[in-house]
């Protein structure tokens, strides 16, 4: 249930105490024999709160020791590019890790502006450093000081290896086993030396250079400024916040940056679903100001928002206001698709995961175009983006990529920002709102209904719900329809989904485990209307619970 004050403006009683975040942050110490407070990598890095002893001085400088250790063992030998986001607790780890990195001999890049860094731009700086190599002695990767759009109060730390991309299981396990180990051994193992020095030796990149200059080889920016779109571009007080307006004066682009402020507490922003602060721009809630602001700014065609690490992306029109994840995307994949990028190649397929909508399907079918569907997590794209044979990788939480005009990569984690400035490359060559886009594809392929529930569960029902077989489903029917497949595991490659999706004709829902909370998610979605989609909801709840007993 939404809280009655989600979509209003932050209070002060909402705000973290960051003087607090940040001493707490260098004082607590973690128990390294509670799960809670050990280093555990999710599908984005490790995060927590200093406050609850789950991301302290102890956790960044054990973490780095390890990634060292980590890029050691598999030869990885040039230099580190490190970055970090606008939150309370990113600037004082990104020291913690230049500290350990420089004692232990590696060659950093750091912002040449002591500024701060997209996600997205420490993606494009790696592979630019390795020119599409992958093996041999020289290559490059990098760490991203950032919890995405997760409250103020958090932190969060993570390591991109040469492809650019999240990193995988098989290195995140080492380096999270590593860290524990070293923190357990009371940080005896971990090198480290003096700030003042480590900061001295760091080198000066122009991620911010680097990365705007290239843009035009990935969206089409001259037609957008062609057709003199005119954009309200919202950083959200995140790292994107210099990048927008030097995208507007290099391109000379109709675009204003509505908001410039950099507050680690966020009180500028509306509070989310929960009441909680959270800088997600796909959040109706979060997005609440910026679809105020566009309703009552007649100046501007259409709005845009990031989260914090920049990597996700919002779109806010003047016919629909906020648009939903899902619509975008299906949007942007039949746009690309459908004739702006005649230089990919024509085997080129769509990335999906199998929790995004399956309008993405029938918009795929109506092309022609392969499609790919994928566990949750953006890695599973990174090999496909690597190689060309994915033009698209986008994930139902706002999270996408794609490739440049001559079909070769351009990211390889999530870029928020090249999606939005999508968008409006959208609006200026089909003269239609990426909204008023979606409304054809609904009368084309029909009106889905989608949600998202929580149920709760306990950590060994969760446990158990992630290593299902398909054969625990007994049910054959789900909400008056057949039942057309299974899942326990991707049918784009076989990978575990840790979890189940059941399908019939014309609706499916998916459940997953929380990683953080005692509960599992149901995602669902039909075809055949609102009170339909209720119906798979309850019945899904049933057949998971008959499989869990």
């Amino acid at each position: 249930m939404a809280d009655p004050r989600a979509g209003t403006l932050a209070t002060p009683a909402d705000l973290v105490d960051v003087p607090h975040l940040v001493a707490s942050y260098y004082n607590l110490q973690p128990d390294p024999e509670d799960p809670a407070q050990q280093v555990v990598f999710g599908t984005s890095g490790h995060r927590g709160s200093s406050l609850r002893s789950a991301f302290n001085e102890t956790h960044i400088l054990a973490t780095t020791q390890a990634i060292v250790d980590y890029r050691t063992s598999q030869g990885i030998d040039g230099p580190l590019f490190i970055g970090r986001d606008t939150h309370g607790l990113s600037e004082p780890a990104w020291a913690s890790a230049l500290e350990v990195l420089i004692a232990n001999d590696v060659r950093v890049l750091v912002d040449d502006r002591d500024g701060y860094t997209p996600t997205p731009a420490v993606s494009h700086a790696i592979l630019r450093a390795n020119a599409g190599r992958l093996s041999g002695s020289g290559l490059a990767d990098g760490i991203v000081v950032t919890p995405s759009h997760n409250p103020p109060s958090d932190g969060g730390f993570k390591y991109n290896p040469p492809h650019g991309g999240p990193a995988d299981s098989d290195a995140t396990k080492v380096i999270a086993a590593r860290a524990n180990e070293l923190i357990r051994a009371g940080l005896a193992g971990v090198k480290r030396v003096p700030f003042a020095a480590a900061r001295r030796k760091a080198e000066a990149y122009d991620f911010l250079g680097s990365y705007v200059d290239d843009l035009p080889n990935v969206v089409d920016l001259a037609a957008i400024r062609d057709a003199g779109v005119r954009i309200a571009a919202d950083p959200l007080g995140g790292a994107s916040v210099a990048y927008w307006a030097e995208i507007a004066e290099r391109h000379k682009i109709d675009l204003n940056v509505v908001n410039e402020l950099v507050d680690p507490t966020w009180r500028f922003m509306p509070l989310d679903w929960d009441g909680k602060i959270r800088m997600d721009c796909s959040s109706p809630s979060a997005m609440a100001e910026l679809v105020r602001f566009l309703e009552s700014t007649p100046e501007f065609d259409i709005a845009t928002g990031n989260d914090a690490d920049s990597d996700r992306h919002g779109i806010v029109t003047r016919d629909a206001g906020l648009m939903n994840p899902n619509h975008f995307l299906a949007v942007a994949i039949d746009h690309l698709f459908g004739g702006a990028r005649p230089d990919w190649p024509a085997t080129a397929r769509i990335g999906k995961t199998l929790v995004s909508s399956s309008m993405i399907d029938r918009v795929a079918g109506a092309l022609d175009k392969p499609l790919v569907e994928v566990p949750v997590g953006f890695k599973w794209f990174v090999p496909g983006l690597i190689d060309g044979s994915f033009g698209f990788g986008g994930e139902e939480s706002a999270g996408a990529s794609f490739l440049r005009f001559d079909g070769t990569v351009w990211t390889t984690d999530k870029d928020g920002i090249i999606l939005a400035l999508l968008a409006s490359e959208i609006l200026a060559r089909t003269g239609k709102s990426p909204s008023q886009r979606y409304a054809e594809l609904v009368a084309a392929h029909g009106e889905p209904a989608y949600a998202r529930i929580d149920a709760p569960a306990s950590r060994e029902e969760k446990a158990k719900l992630a290593a299902l077989s398909p054969d625990a489903v007994t049910a054959t029917t789900l909400a008056g329809e057949e039942i057309t497949a299974k899942l326990t595991e991707a049918p784009g490659n076989g990978a575990a989904i840790g979890g189940l999706k059941v399908t019939t004709e014309s609706a499916w829902f998916a459940a997953r485990p929380s990683g953080t909370e005692d509960v599992y998610k149901i995602y669902a979605e039909s075809f055949r209307g609102p009170d339909h989609l209720a119906q798979v909801q309850e019945e899904a709840r049933a057949v998971v619970s008959s499989a869990l007993a």
